[in-house]
């Protein structure tokens, strides 16, 4: 079995289940070649229009296809749109594009062997970047890297891993490629 650790490609096919479009008629920032639908559950959601955010929090599980993603929060802040049409409840339904996701508390996400956990992650659409932080973890089979911060530059197909200081740095265990099979 060939063994290859891709981190920015690890975000690249995981986050963008999260931030596609339909939740709160929210634009996707990052195209996937995926149309199926995305599944969130949570213990509870709660809708702040005048703060231009939406709360799953308890248990949060986003799924799209084999990728999945755990976390004990998630955050989708939004551009409020204009004339957006209202609800009873008061939230806007046609919400503007998504600026910023943060996952928060043992956050895990996985797609096929690749997972990535830690206790905080942010995407930012503006600049397309996600940032991984409190012992961020990256695993491809036994392939292994660990570090305090991940960020990576979906645009620019790059991730960087960095250490908070000498007592915490950057570590990767990687098995190089079995060219023999």
């Amino acid at each position: 079995m060939k063994k290859r650790f891709l981190p920015t490609l690890l975000f690249v096919a995981i986050l963008p289940f999260v931030v596609a479009g339909g939740v709160c008629g929210a634009e996707s920032p990052i195209k996937t070649t995926s149309n199926s639908p995305i599944q969130i559950t949570s213990d509870r959601l709660e809708a702040y229009d005048d703060k231009a955010l939406v709360l799953f929090s308890g248990s949060v599980v986003a799924t799209q296809d084999d990728a999945v993603m755990h976390a004990d929060k998630l955050y989708l802040y939004y551009d409020k749109k204009s004339g957006g049409e209202k609800v009873p409840s008061g939230v806007t339904v046609s919400a503007g594009k998504i600026k910023r996701i943060e996952l928060k508390g043992n956050v895990n996400m996985k797609k096929g062997e690749r997972t990535l956990t830690g206790e905080k992650a942010v995407f930012h659409n503006a600049n397309q970047t996600v940032v991984v932080t409190g012992n961020a973890v990256m695993r491809e089979g036994d392939n292994v890297i660990t570090g305090d911060k991940v960020t990576v530059f979906l645009n620019e197909n790059r991730g960087v891993v960095e250490g908070s200081s000498k007592k915490k740095r950057v570590t990767a265990t990687l098995y190089p490629e079995d060219d023999t099979k």
